[in-house]
């Protein structure tokens, strides 16, 4: 790149691991030095603000957007995780949730849903007033790992353990971080970065900085990517940049795997922020964009699909009623929906069999008995790339 400031952006150093000699790194503090040529990537920067504005103002116009970040979020938690390698949909969360059974291994399904409680852990904890912190990061790592795949993994806990990236060991390895009587020497001066009051570095810039900057660490044995990922977010919410946390790069990354792993190596190796900044930002602008659309497609079809409902005369307040839930639960059952309305069987389903009728929903089972019901254009908008990834 034209301009590329020569800065060294860690060291090498010779360890121990599993029995074999390697090369672990460990990164210079942030921030860079020499500074971030920001005219590389202004354009690029200016949108990204823009589009953070503009969903941050998208989410006060929703009917509901408690509902909206419900869903979201879940969207989010399932992407996330299958850049991890899950294999779950978004209809495997929600069976799960509804006491289903999923589609896929529960492990699957079980860390997905630990995702969506360590960002609910993270967010009721700044809106508390407690800082963004080593000590709430390993708070929401206990939550990511409490149960399924992680749960050996110390949860809460930062490695005592050399890990690794890429390879079968240590010696073979992509990349190797850190060692872990080097660890806190690293995590320190990063929290620092975290609550680093500098008008020249604003929200935006700290955040892709800080997100390299853990990934690099990888402090934990077992969901770093994951909390990494969710860390951006909450910067941009302690920031107050966005009341909500309603911003999620996962869908992104996900579809740009290879240059994501690309410029996170050649951060390390050249220091080749700028180029990290310009890919991280794009993310930002289309992440920002494509959220806020998605708010704007749901608010109509709610909207169109509660007229529709109003021409059922006198029914309608009930169908009302189960539609308003089937916009936090896209699929339910009618056992579920009853209890949880506190309205009668029948009602509950002449409620779904109208709405049926209007291709509203559908049922999915084709069984007599513990039918299930999906608000098939809401998920079908939500589903919108979260195809798993081909192992």
């Amino acid at each position: 790149m034209v301009g590329q400031p020569t800065r060294v952006a860690g060291e090498f150093i010779e360890t121990v691991a599993g029995g074999e000699k390697v090369r672990a790194y460990l990164p210079a503090p942030l921030p860079p030095e020499p500074p971030l040529d920001v005219a590389q990537f202004l354009g690029i920067y200016d949108r990204a603000r823009g589009a953070i504005g503009a969903l941050d103002g998208v989410t006060t116009l929703l009917p509901s957007t408690p509902l909206f970040l419900f869903m979201y979020v879940r969207k989010e938690a399932l992407l996330s995780s299958q850049i991890e390698g899950t294999q779950s949909s978004l209809s495997d969360l929600l069976l799960f949730e509804t006491d289903e059974t999923p589609t896929v291994p529960l492990d699957d399904v079980i860390e997905v849903s630990n995702y969506v409680g360590a960002l609910d852990h993270g967010m009721r904890r700044l809106r508390d007033g407690f800082p963004l912190s080593l000590r709430l990061l390993r708070e929401m790592h206990e939550i990511l790992l409490k149960s399924g795949r992680g749960a050996g993994k110390q949860p809460g806990e930062f490695r005592r353990s050399q890990n690794w990236i890429g390879g079968t060991r240590p010696g073979n390895a992509l990349f190797v971080p850190p060692p872990p009587d080097r660890l806190m020497a690293c995590l320190d001066p990063f929290e620092r970065f975290l609550h680093l009051d500098d008008r020249t570095m604003p929200p935006l810039l700290r955040a892709g900085l800080a997100h390299v900057q853990f990934e690099t660490i990888h402090p934990f044995l077992d969901g770093n990517g994951r909390l990494g990922r969710l860390l951006v977010t909450l910067l941009l919410c302690e920031a107050g940049l966005l009341r909500e946390p309603i911003l999620y790069l996962s869908l992104f990354l996900k579809a740009h795997r290879d240059d994501y792993y690309r410029l996170l190596q050649e951060v390390r190796s050249t220091g080749r922020w700028e180029a990290w900044m310009e890919f991280f930002l794009t993310g930002v602008a289309e992440t920002a964009e494509q959220a806020a659309e998605t708010a704007r497609e749901l608010t109509a079809m709610f909207e169109r699909d509660r007229q529709r409902i109003q021409a059922f005369g006198r029914s309608a307040p009930s169908v009302l009623q189960v539609h308003n839930l089937l916009q936090k639960r896209p699929i339910v059952s009618i056992q579920g929906a009853a209890k949880e309305l506190a309205m009668s069987i029948p009602t509950v389903t002449k409620a779904l069999n109208l709405m049926m009728g209007e291709r509203i929903v559908r049922e999915t089972t084709g069984r007599r008995r513990s039918r299930l019901f999906v608000y098939s254009e809401y998920l079908a908008l939500l589903d919108r790339g979260t195809e798993p990834l081909a192992r």
